[in-house]
């Protein structure tokens, strides 16, 4: 059967009321399969009409609804019919359901660094049904009672706290009502860290090789949490309302969290086994944060469909930044988001698939997953932080508290905020929502200065687009050795219009940048002057987040051809070195490497472009003063843009110990980077890459090697990592993308040049194998790097096909987009 259809779920939703699961697992059945019992108590207001149930078992074992078997063989696909139904119904669904290694469903991993093995659910959009039988929609709420059967020496962590346990048996309370989605096992010989604050129990959890780094992360991330809790706690009337507060951080998870009321799931990653940079650090607690809002954004209030996502995701990326930025440590988390975050919300903005931020269209759960993107997170948090900005925060935490109290263990829509908002604030919120989340594209703010020698004597913002923005304009002075802020104008920008700024204080500024402050989501495009005081100032700028906002205007400026990549990477080359921000430092060298040198140059500049990039590196890396973070970026740039044959031999002095880069220890991170860096340049092979693999096995190290074995160059090595990504089960959701990301780092031009025509042939006939490895194949194995018109003409013919899911459509028009850019770039 199809994916569930918008239409087909409304109808359910008015027919059911689901009361209660009852949900029993067996996990001891072996490598494969595990068993599902679940038991779901419902109303039905119509009696005697039918329905279905959600389930994707191996075998259906037995199906009864109100004491009736059900023929189990009418399975179809992911349906059973539920022909007849009473007023009060009781269903029975006793199924073998089947492991996953995707991280879709009930996710299993053995660790490489000792055999233990474990286990997690993940239930996002369609991934239910694959560990129990239920409804599988949003707005069919209940309480979920878990039972799981596990092997004597492992622990279990789930939704609710627990309420009993025998020999390998564990019996969890009752959650509060919440939607199958969020429903999550995490089972195996976990090492547990607990704690409480303010009568909220806590609990870390991770597995048994990670015990060290998590009794090395403990403190700080139980004083993220805590910070959170009490942020939340002053902002929302509600209290935290799912008792126990479990993280667990898991192995091979596909996304950086997951908002699991009671137990939220993370990406082991973020126990970072190598040495952390700050940037790192102000991530996770940022992901933190988010997830924590996400208890009330998302697990106490849930949007009703996924075209709603947004009420979601948006509050709860806004609330992550402003929450890292307001009660921890990482003041400057908003300048994380400037220099990393909104790039990816931009791209995606900028795309064909662009959609609005709220009602995106979403006609099934098929389509859900794709709208997972930098509209939904980056640019929505964007357009909440305007809203606030017009409101004020009184007037947004009334609004959002009234919402809260309405539709608390229930489901809403777009109209149930705004009208909250509406009875909050007086204001007309729908005429802002009109602008702000039902339309798609991203507006362009230019300034039009007029100058006499130094004097600025006039200045209008032009709004090329058709939203207002509140915004400031932060005016530059030079004050030797610096250029300081002398001045931020406020300005109400409208939509389509010129406005004039009052600049009785700035009349002599050197730099006048709209958007200071990052405040809205728009494009801007500085006068000749400011851009040339950019070009030779940048780094003389004293405020992080003013630079990170010039840094992602200069990476605008290359993608929208106006700026040649080469005067981009001159900028990195002159002002990168003195970059204080770990954060901006990171994005910046990323883009010119993997961007600004890997796609938009000619393959013949890009060694020379990869020698300015890693000279840069190598001069912040030794610069005087630099902190740890920063000379921790630039190693792993320096490593991974090393290109002339005095670089690779030091990298074989740095992992041979005859060396120490900078003073600094090569983490088992930057070995396996090094090590691939090797391969790809002929400089290193089989041996060495079994060597590093024996000399601290782990999941670390498996990822490196199979990263390091598809960066081979050989015909033979391509052709056998060729083989591993297009072998059905062959590879887990981690070493998928992992082998993808090597591939293309090696090889004669002609024999990847067949790889290139064999992709778009060979990718659609993967649509099988789920939405995970069509987002891998889709965008870490796409040939970025070959931005010719060849290409391009293969990459449209290929999504001329009908028999794409909507996964891989997505993933392949988003990555042609790019392409299409990068060839136009490159001319």
């Amino acid at each position: 059967m199809p994916a569930l259809q918008r239409t087909e779920a409304v109808h359910r939703a008015r027919l059911l009321d689901v009361h209660a699961y009852a949900v029993d697992l067996d996990l001891t059945r072996g490598a494969e399969v595990f068993g599902s019992t679940s038991v779901i108590r419902f109303r039905c207001a119509e009696p005697g009409a039918d329905s279905f149930v959600d389930l994707e078992p191996v075998r259906l074992r037995r199906a009864e609804l109100n004491g009736r078997p059900l023929d189990v063989t009418a399975l179809d696909g992911n349906r059973l019919a539920l022909p007849s139904l009473a007023a009060e119904n009781e269903l029975l669904i006793e199924a073998d359901m089947v492991y996953s290694r995707t991280g879709e469903g009930l996710h299993r991993f053995t660790d490489p660094a000792d055999g233990e093995v474990y286990l997690f659910a993940t239930c996002g959009p369609d991934m239910a049904p694959k560990v129990f039988g239920c409804f599988d929609q949003p707005d069919l709420k209940a309480p979920i009672t878990l039972a799981v059967t596990v092997p004597e020496a492992w622990t279990a962590v789930a939704n609710g706290a627990v309420a009993g346990r025998t020999a390998g048996r564990w019996e969890f309370a009752p959650t509060r009502p919440i939607s199958t989605y969020l429903f999550t096992v995490v089972a195996g010989p976990l090492h547990s860290v607990f704690s409480e604050h303010e009568g909220i129990p806590l609990g870390l959890h991770g597995r048994r090789s990670l015990a060290a780094e998590l009794d090395r992360e403990a403190a700080e991330i139980l004083e993220v949490t805590r910070a959170s809790l009490d942020r939340l706690h002053e902002l929302f009337d509600e209290r935290y309302p799912f008792g126990e507060y479990h993280q667990a951080f898991v192995p091979e998870f596909n996304w950086g969290a997951m908002e699991n009321p009671g137990c939220v799931v993370f990406r082991d990653e973020l126990l970072f086994r190598s040495t952390p940079t700050d940037a790192d650090r102000e991530l996770r607690a940022m992901i933190i944060c988010h997830e924590m809002a996400h208890m009330w954004f998302g697990d106490l209030v849930t949007m009703r469909w996924w075209d709603d996502l947004w009420l979601n995701e948006s509050f709860a990326e806004m609330l992550g930044y402003r929450i890292a930025a307001e009660s921890t440590r990482f003041t400057g988390a908003w300048t994380g988001f400037a220099a990393k975050r909104k790039g990816w919300g931009y791209d995606a903005d900028q795309r064909r698939s662009t959609h609005p931020i709220a009602g995106n269209g979403t006609r099934s759960v098929a389509e859900a997953l794709v709208n997972f993107d930098g509209i939904s997170y980056a640019k929505g948090a964007s357009a909440l932080r305007q809203l606030v900005a017009w409101l004020g925060d009184d007037a947004f935490f009334d609004g959002i508290n009234a919402y809260f109290a309405r539709h608390r263990f229930g489901n809403a829509e777009l109209e149930d905020f705004l009208d909250a908002l509406a009875d909050a604030s007086g204001r007309d919120v729908r005429g802002w929502a009109d602008a702000w989340l039902r339309t798609s594209g991203v507006d362009t703010l230019r300034l039009d200065v007029k100058r006499e020698g130094e004097r600025v004597t006039s200045a209008e913002v032009v709004n090329e687009g058709s939203r207002p923005h509140l915004i400031k304009v932060g005016a530059f002075g030079a004050a030797d050795p610096e250029l300081r802020l002398s001045a931020i104008v406020p300005v109400e920008v409208a939509p389509g219009g010129r406005t004039p700024l009052r600049l009785d204080h700035a009349t002599r500024a050197e730099l006048l940048l709209p958007n200071h402050g990052d405040l809205t989501w728009a494009k801007i495009r500085l006068d000749a002057h400011s851009w040339e005081t950019v070009r030779e100032s940048l780094s003389l700028i004293e405020d992080d987040l003013a630079r990170a906002v010039l840094w992602e205007h200069a990476r605008d400026l290359v993608r929208d051809g106006e700026l040649a990549p080469a005067a981009y990477l001159e900028l990195v080359a002159e002002h990168l070195p003195a970059e204080t921000s770990a954060a901006t430092a990171e994005a910046v060298l990323t883009f010119a490497r993997t961007d600004a040198a890997g796609r938009y140059l000619d393959p013949a500049e890009r060694p020379t472009a990869l020698c300015v990039v890693g000279g840069a590196a190598r001069e912040l890396l030794e610069r005087p003063g630099a902190g740890q973070s920063l000379r921790l970026i630039a190693l792993r740039a320096a490593v991974e843009t090393a290109e002339c044959p005095e670089e690779l031999a030091r990298l074989k002095d740095w992992l041979d110990g005859r060396e120490e880069p900078a003073g600094l220890p090569l983490s088992p991170d930057l070995r396996w980077a090094a090590l691939a860096r090797l391969a790809a340049k002929g400089g290193a092979g089989e041996d060495e890459i079994a060597a590093e693999l024996e000399r601290d096995p782990g999941s670390t190290a498996e990822l490196g090697a199979a990263r390091a074995r598809a960066a081979l160059p050989g015909a033979a090595e391509k052709e056998a990592a060729w083989q591993r990504l297009f072998t059905e089960g062959g590879l887990s959701n981690h070493l998928l993308t992992a082998t993808a990301e090597g591939f293309w780092r090696s090889g004669d031009e002609d024999l990847l040049a067949g790889y290139v025509r064999r992709y778009f042939t060979e990718v659609p006939a993967t649509a099988g194998r789920g939405d995970t490895v069509a987002r891998v194949l889709g965008h870490s194995l796409f040939p970025k790097g070959h931005a010719d018109a060849e290409t391009v003409r293969a990459a449209e013919e290929c999504l001329e096909r009908t028999d794409l899911t909507p996964t891989q459509r997505r993933a392949l028009s988003d990555e042609l987009d790019d392409l299409r850019r990068a060839h136009h770039i490159r001319g």
